[in-house]
């Protein structure tokens, strides 16, 4: 695949790297230095990734549909211009793929955290919490991720739930959902230990929505990952 990146930060240099690696070829590059580049550089890339920053996935999204290009969302914290961004892709024939977290690991932890969420749901005394912890860069809190899990949770209970954030150091991501009680804790964890999952977990939803139309999450692609096996891209010889 021919792959263009809208942004280019310390997540999106991981996925280049590893798309390198895997044999695809690098196009465009947009970032804040040229965002009025991405009408005229997006035509004919297969697929662009976009980790950029909130602000700018409405113009992104724009571009890309404008372009033919389908679009893998890495960006997080743009739910609010969510309904605008459907209408963008729906009305122009386009493809979007987006998720809070791209780890195939985290997707699985998900769908852990909301079958606890239903054994819990009748039980008496037990509390919820979620903390997360990202490095000091990171501009959104909570994070998306944080976000999935306490709609996730906050729907399995049939109540709200808290969350913590804190931001330091250079830590990828760690993901603490609690139940707590006076006689004991339930703990469920998802620690990154790099940024290497998120990189193949876009790389591998850039393969997937290829040639559909329209918008999807991750979790669409996930369904497949466990129907039929699809694995991510290894490295070329």
């Amino acid at each position: 695949m021919k792959l263009a990146l809208l942004g280019h930060g310390q997540m999106a240099r991981v996925v280049e790297a590893q798309a390198r690696e895997t044999g695809h070829d690098i196009g465009a590059v947009i970032t804040s230095r040229n965002p009025a580049e991405a009408a005229r550089l997006l035509p004919g890339h297969t697929v662009a990734l976009d980790f950029s920053i909130p602000s700018a996935v409405v113009e992104h999204v724009t571009a890309a549909v404008a372009a033919g290009v389908p679009l893998v969302e890495g960006t997080t914290g743009w739910q609010r211009d969510e309904p605008e961004i459907r209408r963008i892709v729906e009305q122009g024939g386009g493809a979007l793929i987006y998720g809070a977290n791209f780890s195939i690991g985290v997707n699985l932890f998900y769908r852990l955290v909301a079958h606890a969420a239903q054994l819990f749901r009748g039980v008496a005394g037990y509390d919820p919490f979620i903390d997360e912890t990202h490095h000091a860069r990171k501009r959104d809190a909570p994070s998306g991720t944080a976000l999935a899990l306490q709609a996730i949770l906050s729907r399995g209970l049939g109540r709200s739930v808290p969350v913590a954030s804190t931001r330091a150091g250079d830590i990828p991501g760690i993901h603490r959902v609690g139940l707590d009680s006076a006689a004991d804790q339930v703990l469920l964890v998802h620690t990154a230990h790099s940024r290497a999952g998120f990189a193949a977990g876009a790389l591998l939803a850039a393969r997937w929505i290829v040639g559909r139309r329209g918008m999807f999450a991750f979790a669409d692609v996930l369904d497949d990952v466990l129907a039929v096996g699809l694995e991510p891209e290894r490295k070329v010889p």
